[in-house]
């Protein structure tokens, strides 16, 4: 069965308009298979071979195949070939002429030369949309922006373990949709091995494989948190400088993301440090070596895993359908300190903002940092919804709402 994600609709608009279209994301979950339902013909660069002929001469081979849109996979394996593909926009490349996929960020100034012929679009392990076929609907974010009436399915319930499972379950295509317990553990294992390890390498060789590890593990048993990055160094046991280096590694690989501080002049005494967040649950999971059973025994662990559950079906849908909306999370380092997971910054001072909890049956009082804020910003605070792991849409008070986690692939 072939799943349409998110990026679909988006992808064929770029198609039409742009030459050059690049999707981005981490290995294995899903740009290639994406974009060979639309391609012409496909060169695969990661394959020694082929990525021989357009080291030698990029313009030449990119001529030699006429197909469109012609698939150029892993580009970052032959970097050689952006000027080409500079070139050839600026000499009258039609719309839809080259798809480009990369697992690898680039290093600054290689992508440069492209800019404003090339648009990027982030692909991101499925979400929950994605998995259940529910991509081609408008979804919560939509509904809260538009302000639609909300609805959730109520014939299929989850409650707290069904989201555990969930979280630890992960979206990576492959293990998600094939594969079962304990060989589902076993592919993740993998994957963190290979992405500490040969995978960092390729991003800096200088890198040390077994604490590129320990930084991600550190990392993952954080997620979701607004943490010190010593606290983050010193238990990988790095410094600074070599701690620094390995988030930019674990960055531009794609599979962690930093959510940044929400400021305003209305506020004081906000936080500045990013949240930190593994951009996929089950990868979080294996990173961190934890399943199940540790979740169920530390309150604070469990409370990360679903926020960074929630972070992964929140961003990709942002990335996809509402680029122009910002995420953020907010925080002040004040007496009686307020703290709030996700901010929706909507543009012209319009926010949404987004609390996450465990509760299945929160409260007014379980509201009170959305209340706050709400309070602070007056009419620029559109709504407070307080995701749980209940399964029901209840009010809170003025512009604020208890909606099930269930609704971001079910509303």
């Amino acid at each position: 069965m072939t799943r349409g994600r998110l990026v679909d609709t988006t992808l064929r608009a770029c198609l039409d308009a742009h030459p050059i279209i690049l999707i981005t994301g981490p290995r294995a979950c899903g740009k290639t298979t994406t974009a060979t339902h639309v391609a012409g013909d496909v060169i695969r660069l990661d394959r020694g071979s082929e990525a021989a002929v357009f080291r030698a001469d990029a313009a030449a081979a990119l001529a030699s195949f006429p197909a469109h849109p012609l698939l150029l996979d892993e580009w970052q394996e032959v970097p050689e070939i952006m000027p080409a593909l500079k070139a050839a926009a600026d000499t009258g490349a039609p719309p839809g002429r080259f798809i480009l996929t990369g697992s690898v960020r680039p290093e600054p100034g290689i992508a440069c030369p492209a800019t404003g012929r090339l648009i990027e679009l982030r692909l991101s392990p499925l979400t929950m949309r994605e998995m259940t076929g529910d991509a081609t609907r408008p979804g919560l974010v939509a509904a809260l922006i538009e302000g639609h009436t909300l609805s959730v399915d109520s014939t299929t319930p989850l409650d707290l373990g069904g989201y555990i499972d969930l979280a630890l379950a992960g979206g990576f295509p492959h293990p998600a949709l094939a594969l079962g317990e304990p060989a589902r553990r076993r592919w993740y294992d993998s994957y963190v091995d290979q992405v500490t390890g040969r995978d960092a390498l390729t991003v800096l060789r200088r890198a040390d494989p077994d604490r590129v590890r320990r930084y991600m593990e550190a990392y993952a048993l954080h997620s979701g948190c607004v943490v010190d990055h010593k606290t983050l160094f010193d238990a990988a046991g790095i410094n600074r400088k070599t701690a620094e280096g390995y988030e930019a590694i674990l960055c531009r690989l794609f599979v962690t993301h930093a959510v940044p501080a929400w400021s305003t002049n209305r506020l004081r005494r906000l936080v500045r440090p990013p949240k930190r967040f593994v951009i996929d649950a089950g990868l979080m999971a294996a990173a961190a070596r934890i399943g199940r059973a540790d979740v169920m025994r530390d309150g604070g662990l469990m409370g990360r895993l679903i926020e960074t559950f929630v972070h992964a079906q929140l961003a990709p849908e942002l990335a996809a359908r509402h680029p122009s909306v910002r995420l953020y999370h907010l925080r002040t380092d004040s007496g009686g300190r307020h703290e709030v997971d996700f901010i929706l910054d909507l543009g012209g001072n319009r926010i949404i903002a987004i609390e996450v909890k465990s509760a299945a049956g929160p409260t007014a009082a379980d509201a009170r940092h959305l209340a706050w804020l709400r309070d602070q910003l007056r009419d620029d605070f559109i709504e407070g919804v307080l995701l749980h792991t209940g399964n029901h849409v209840y009010p809170l008070g003025d512009r604020l709402r208890a909606i099930p986690i269930r609704a971001l692939w079910q509303a």
